[in-house]
């Protein structure tokens, strides 16, 4: 159950993360390439194609990393065995 919170908080991080990634990838393309701004092209494009694709990656990636991270503890959260006293 904590492996799957876990997930969808990576989940919510990533795509949060990825989708200020995407709108700075964004900008940056639209000032490299000089794209138009008629009617607000540059706007659309960089709101209705890098910031929902940096979500998707940036969510994928999250819950992927967090997953990992907690199976990786779940591992190794086990007991260790008790060691044996030596009474002399």
């Amino acid at each position: 159950m904590r492996i799957a919170l876990l997930a969808l908080l990576g989940l919510a991080f990533g795509a949060l993360s990825g989708a200020a990634l995407g709108i700075s990838a964004g900008l940056a393309w639209i000032q490299i390439f000089k794209t138009s701004n008629f009617e607000g092209y540059s706007g659309m494009l960089v709101f209705f194609t890098f910031m929902p694709l940096g979500a998707v990656i940036g969510g994928i990636g999250g819950a992927l990393l967090f997953a990992v991270i907690a199976i990786r503890d779940a591992e190794t959260a086990i007991e260790p065995e008790p060691v044996p006293r030596l009474d002399r």
